[in-house]
């Protein structure tokens, strides 16, 4: 009885979910070459940014990629934009965070209210940090991913250490202007997998982490195949420690960067790849039920 009446619930979002995936990939505006952070305010007013170097600007398209508008963020810079997340009282959170080298000081998070437009900034550092960059081997301080969740803003990096295992470390920060030491909660090790995008879902709790790699098949052709890894039943605010499945993204024998990712509907994420050589920036949408 109970399973039927959660299949019930679901009925209008899995009929919903079966027009978006009538044409699963989509090609997302030339404006977003670099597209590296994606927030669905409903699934046609999907917001997206640009990688590092590109204009302080948030991009809006309908659900076929269509552009419908362009917001300039005042008075800030993009310096190496690489997640977007937001709240439910209209603030969008912009992670101005990625730390390719680890050396970053000025790590920062724009807190940009899509209503009024106000404008506040979260400064922050690790709490584990103690070189600029580390020796080496502690080289995971990169960072791509962001969820709001429960009045915080919850990171997860990307490790830049060699091969083999890669660790995720979640971080907390409150969600508010001021400056900060994110609070290291836990990590997660992941085989072959940098996590490069996160999202959450406010009605099945539902954490989703999009993650690929980046290798050469046969010795010279790009091959980056992504997946989704998808926590669920996780104790208050330790993301990582639920139960975990995988769900492949993509398997093709071409170059792509995922770092972009949200939920659409409750069972139904869009995904979107930046540009590479002799492939357009896309989407694409994911059925997780």
């Amino acid at each position: 009885m109970k399973n039927a009446l959660i299949l019930l619930l679901l009925c209008p979002y899995i009929l919903l979910s079966q027009n978006f995936l009538s044409k699963k990939n989509i090609n997302l505006p030339l404006q977003l070459s670099e597209a590296s952070g994606l927030y669905a305010a409903d699934p046609d007013s999907l917001w997206w940014i640009n990688d590092s170097g590109n204009a302080p600007d948030l991009f809006i398209t309908d659900s076929k990629g269509n552009l419908i508008s362009r917001v300039e963020v005042p008075f800030v810079e993009n310096k190496d934009w690489e997640d977007l997340t937001a709240d439910d009282e209209g603030n969008i959170y912009i992670g101005d965070f990625g730390n390719n080298a680890n050396e970053r000081k000025d790590l920062r998070i724009y807190k940009y209210n899509r209503f009024d437009h106000r404008l506040d900034t979260i400064q922050f550092s690790y709490e584990d940090q103690k070189a600029f960059p580390p020796n080496a081997p502690f080289n995971r301080y990169d960072l791509e991913a962001m969820i709001w969740y429960r009045d915080s803003l919850h990171l997860f990096t990307k490790d830049r250490v060699g091969k083999g295992m890669k660790y995720t470390k979640h971080y907390i920060l409150p969600a508010a202007s001021g400056t900060y030491q994110a609070r290291l909660v836990d990590s997660l090790a992941l085989k072959k997998r940098v996590v490069t995008g996160a999202a959450i879902h406010p009605a099945n709790g539902k954490l989703v982490l999009l993650t690929y790699n980046y290798r050469l098949f046969l010795g010279f052709i790009p091959f980056t195949p992504a997946d989704v890894y998808i926590i669920d039943d996780f104790a208050d605010n330790h993301l990582l420690t639920g139960s975990i499945t995988k769900k492949r993204l993509a398997r093709k024998i071409r170059p792509t960067q995922f770092e972009a990712i949200d939920f659409v509907l409750p069972n139904l994420l869009l995904a979107g790849s930046e540009k590479v050589l002799f492939f357009r920036q896309k989407g694409k949408y994911v059925k997780l039920y």
